[in-house]
């Protein structure tokens, strides 16, 4: 398994927002976000193979009870499923965060699913060939359903630039069945406190509008725009 990086910090976004957790980023992703804030583990993706035994004993000597699979998108690794159940073995709560592009049933405590608006495609410009390729793959309807009719919990967390991006939100939606709207979080887009500040000033209001959740970006307000928290 491809690792680029393991840190122990709070969880920054979703319905755990503030828990102290153990983080596993999967190096690698078939999507290419034109603001990605992880670029080491998707456009750039590097880290190291790491066996199965070698993840579980930093897992082991986490002092967090909650372990978070991210990426890149972790579903692309093979034997994240075989990781998730030795994780759970050891009494750990396991989120496990993906685009939603690749499904696998997992033993997740939390599916944290991010499906991509088209505010995340990148142009041709700066994309090149990734900008067609992003578009294609970014959305999959038949993946995000069948997380939503297997998982134990989850969370439809959409990253939102500007007010359209809202109704774009809503016409995903009303292409899904038997979705909740607790379940549903939307979380402006920024790597910086002044610009999530901007941007959460208005979407707090559309979240109160439509009855879904604000999500904040805890470890960028607090450290700003660093790896490792």
């Amino acid at each position: 398994m491809r690792i680029a990086e393991t840190f122990s910090s709070i969880q920054g976004e979703g319905k755990l927002a503030g828990v102290p957790s153990l983080f596993i980023r999967a190096s690698g992703c078939n999507l290419r976000c034109r603001w990605c804030d992880t670029p080491y583990a998707s456009w750039n993706p590097e880290g190291e193979n790491c066996s199965l035994e070698r993840i579980i004993g930093i897992v082991s000597k986490a002092p967090a009870r909650h372990v978070v699979i991210t990426g890149g998108e972790p579903l692309l690794m093979p034997g994240v499923a075989e990781l998730c159940f030795a994780i759970h073995a050891m009494g750990r709560h396991i989120t496990v965060e993906t685009a939603g592009t690749i499904f696998e049933l997992l033993p997740a405590d939390l599916i944290s699913l991010s499906p991509k608006l088209s505010n995340s495609t990148p142009d041709a410009e700066s994309g090149g060939p990734w900008s067609h390729i992003h578009e294609q793959r970014r959305l999959s309807i038949p993946v995000l359903q069948q997380f939503i009719d297997t998982a134990a919990d989850l969370q439809l967390k959409f990253v939102i630039q500007r007010p359209e991006d809202v109704d774009e939100v809503c016409e995903v939606l009303g292409k899904l069945r038997n979705w909740r709207a607790e379940d549903v979080l939307l979380m402006p887009e920024g790597t910086s406190a002044v610009v999530l500040e901007e941007r959460s000033l208005w979407l707090v209001e559309q979240c109160q509008a439509l009855g879904y959740r604000f999500a904040p970006r805890l470890h960028v307000m607090l450290w700003g725009n660093r790896r490792g928290v």
